[in-house]
């Protein structure tokens, strides 16, 4: 293998704003510490999380660089002390705390997967953030069983697509809430059994009328605000809510717990970025175990719906923050 660089390209924000501040600048190539992997990062993918770092509301935890990205796919070209089970060359995609939007990245090699079989480079970095994301609280927290029912709300998002697959694969049926017939006929297509437009029906209504008014077992939502009594009145008996984020806001000014007892419901969430090592390794285990088989199938696989080079990530940023997506936003790097 060719020496490595010195310089490398990446993205930076240049300061707290919208889509205006994303700016490719230069830096040195990193090297990886005990533990770490260097991967030379073939794509990576637009997050929310991203967007909320880029308007200064969601910044890396302590020890992490500033530069974006959380989801990379690429080949490994330089191994840290004390790592085992891979090799240079190895193709791999993974979570990254931060430090993802650059042409070289430093992964923990125990939040490296191997590159599945049935998807190219490009959805490979589709794969870690969403995949990471729903499995964890949409089965782990959320408990989702073969022949429950789980509403997703925003289904024609990388998240929301990525839940009715693998909630469809694992036997439950899917009801999602999505912003435009389109989006809806999307939603049907990759799985759901149904599909609410928000904006021209009442989703409380609808779900209702679906369910023959015993409600769902799983909400996975990250509206939050005003959608937050109406997902626990939503809640059919040992419900659970899960919140992942919250577009509309965190607070809700009259909130009736009286349910959350009688119903027995149970309101969790979580976020992925501040958590341990340790944590997010226990997931990627359980993913390389559950969910693995399917991406090298090919039974389940991120949905691209826009790619951009990296030049072009500001416009990534701004077809994000439009919401007018299905499914994922990725770019590539050239490398």
């Amino acid at each position: 293998m060719p020496a490595l660089p010195t310089k490398m390209r990446q993205v930076i924000f240049d300061g707290a704003g919208g889509p205006e501040v994303v700016k490719l600048a230069e830096a040195a190539v990193p090297t990886p510490g005990a533990g770490k992997v260097l991967v030379e990062v073939a794509a990576f993918g637009i997050n929310r999380p991203d967007c909320a770092q880029r308007a200064g509301a969601y910044p890396p935890p302590p020890g992490e660089t500033p530069v974006p990205g959380l989801e990379i796919a690429g080949r490994i070209v330089a191994l840290g002390p004390d790592v085992t089970g891979f090799e240079v060359g190895d193709e791999i995609c993974a979570l990254v705390g931060s430090g993802g939007y650059a042409e070289y990245a430093v992964a923990d090699a125990a939040l490296c997967l191997p590159r599945p079989k049935a998807l190219s480079m490009l959805e490979a970095a589709g794969v870690p953030e969403t995949y990471f994301t729903v499995y964890d609280n949409v089965f782990t927290r959320g408990r989702l069983a073969k022949g429950e029912t789980l509403l997703v709300h925003g289904g024609s998002s990388g998240i929301g697509s990525t839940a009715i697959q693998l909630a469809k694969h694992f036997g439950a049926t899917v009801i999602a809430t999505a912003g435009s017939p389109e989006k809806c006929d999307f939603c049907r297509k990759i799985g759901a059994d149904h599909a609410i437009d928000y904006r021209a029906q009442d989703f409380v209504v609808e779900v209702l009328k679906i369910t023959e008014k015993r409600g769902v077992d799983v909400i996975l939502d990250m509206v939050g605000g005003p959608y937050i009594p109406k997902n626990i009145s939503l809640l059919a008996l040992d419900g659970r809510l899960v919140q992942i984020a919250f577009l509309q806001g965190s607070m809700v000014e009259k909130f009736n717990l009286l349910p959350v007892m009688v119903k027995r419901l149970t309101l969790t969430g979580s976020t992925l970025r501040p958590r341990t090592l340790a944590q997010k390794a226990a997931v990627a285990r359980e993913l390389r175990d559950k969910v693995w088989p399917l991406l090298d199938s090919g039974a389940v696989k991120p949905l691209i719906h826009a790619t951009f080079p990296m030049e072009q990530t500001r416009e990534a940023h701004a077809l994000m923050e439009s919401s007018a997506h299905l499914g994922k936003i990725m770019v590539t790097t050239g490398r």
